[in-house]
């Protein structure tokens, strides 16, 4: 049964990256096309008044479950903590503050293979700004990236030099945020991966590099396997770089000999995410269309939501208790209020279940030989915190590594500062 299990998980998660066979494809696949429309157009947010009265009026009305028979989360997420968050979110969130900072930026929509994709585009003042598209995951969004748009683009106004400098790009996945949703089969990372690079030359650029964690890692990532000459490097903030020797310990239940601290540590973190931390991927990537409850309940959503990772769902719970941290109750509720207004939770979770598809077996942390320059940021409160000999091992290329003392999985929505300061240096050699 715990064998059978293991394949499971392993199946859903492989997708992820889009494992080595079908990204060794796409290296050389020219079947993907474009729309003949390759118009850029501007784009802004209104959610209708009636929509967010109707958020809170569900939110008012929830049919509330018994509270957990356990005093930690072990059963999942706890009652209190959803109480609390419902409290705030009917009574003290608005949603027209990120309605109006996401205004404040150049928005755009334009089709690419078929589909519309929405983008935000901040060109710096700057000259000789390097290009980066920035990818988020899941449970994110676009509103993750917002704190490092600044500093990135006006490095001069935020302790940096003009030669940090970027240009950065945002897209929303597709069949989250205010891109579209997918109308046919096929939208995995790596079809994806093709519509980001189609995009960054839509925009002119003829060098960019890329970056992302989560679905913007399996993303990047394969656009580096992809490798068009315009792609001068990937930064990643939770790299894909399991040892074999690990997966096959982990899969024995027996942590081998030797290992450092930082590589035990990292060991007890994937055997907690292979044990307990595949719930949520495990149902988006086998039975997606069943999440009905997520597109009908505003807390059946959240709730769905924060149960994500253990470190960012305690982060999130002690926000809720009233504490300050990285994070705070309105980037939370600004993040699952996007999720609710476009009608995503199970569109989104249908990228998990192409990812599945696309699979042949391995592992969500399998490194895939990328060949390009990787750099790597290692935040300790991520689903596991890579050790930098892990890191040089997956990644012949290694131009930059960093170990941080604080950080989890959302490092640019908990950690802008770290996290642009990390790609300030990582692509430095690189302009």
């Amino acid at each position: 049964m715990k064998k059978n299990k293991k394949i499971i998980a392993n199946a859903v998660m492989a997708g992820a990256l889009a494992l080595q066979s079908t990204l060794s494809n796409a290296q050389t696949e020219t079947g993907t096309t474009f729309s003949l429309d390759e118009s850029v157009r501007s784009f802004q947010v209104h959610i209708p008044q009636e929509k967010i009265d109707d958020l809170k009026k569900r939110i008012l009305t929830t049919q509330w479950p018994d509270q957990e028979l356990v005093e930690d989360e072990s059963q999942g997420v706890q009652l209190a903590t959803m109480k609390a968050l419902a409290a705030y979110w009917a009574t003290k969130y608005d949603w027209r503050k990120i309605e109006s900072k996401l205004n404040s930026y150049p928005q755009f929509i334009t089709n690419i293979d078929g589909l519309d994709i929405h983008f935000i585009h901040v060109r710096s003042k700057h000259k000789d700004a390097m290009p980066v598209i920035i990818t988020h995951g899941w449970p994110g969004s676009i509103i993750e990236q917002l704190k490092i748009i600044g500093p990135l683009t006006d490095p001069t106004a935020y302790g940096g030099k003009a030669e940090d400098a970027f240009d950065v790009v945002i897209p929303s996945l597709l069949g989250h945020g205010f891109s579209a949703k997918a109308t046919e089969l096929g939208w995995n990372p790596v079809r994806v991966a093709k519509a980001w690079i189609e995009l960054m030359k839509r925009l002119g650029y003829k060098k960019f590099v890329a970056q992302g964690g989560d679905w913007g890692n399996a993303i990047s990532e394969s656009m580096a396997l992809i490798a068009p000459p315009e792609l001068l490097g990937i930064h990643t903030n939770m790299a894909a770089a399991e040892p074999a020797e690990i997966s096959k310990a982990l899969a024995a239940g027996t942590m081998p000999d030797g290992l450092s601290d930082d590589e035990k540590k990292a060991y007890k973190q994937l055997d907690f995410f292979n044990k307990k931390g595949l719930a949520y991927a495990q149902e988006m990537g086998l039975r997606p269309q069943t999440l009905y409850g997520i597109a009908d309940s505003p807390i059946g959503l959240a709730a769905w939501m924060l149960d994500h990772d253990d470190a960012s769902y305690k982060l999130i719970t002690r926000i809720f208790n009233g504490e300050t941290e990285g994070l705070s109750k309105d980037d939370i509720l600004d993040n699952i209020s996007l999720y609710w207004f476009t009608n995503t939770g199970v569109s989104s979770a249908r990228l998990y279940w192409e990812a599945t598809q696309a699979s042949t077996g391995g592992g969500f942390f399998d490194p895939r030989n990328v060949q390009i320059p990787v750099a790597v940021s290692s935040f300790p409160d991520e689903i596991y915190a890579v050790p930098k000999p892990w890191a040089e091992k997956a990644y012949p290329k290694l131009i930059f590594f960093n170990k941080h003392n604080k950080g989890g999985h959302f490092a640019a929505w908990e950690q802008p500062q770290l996290l642009t300061e990390d790609l300030r240096a990582a692509f430095k050699t690189l302009r």
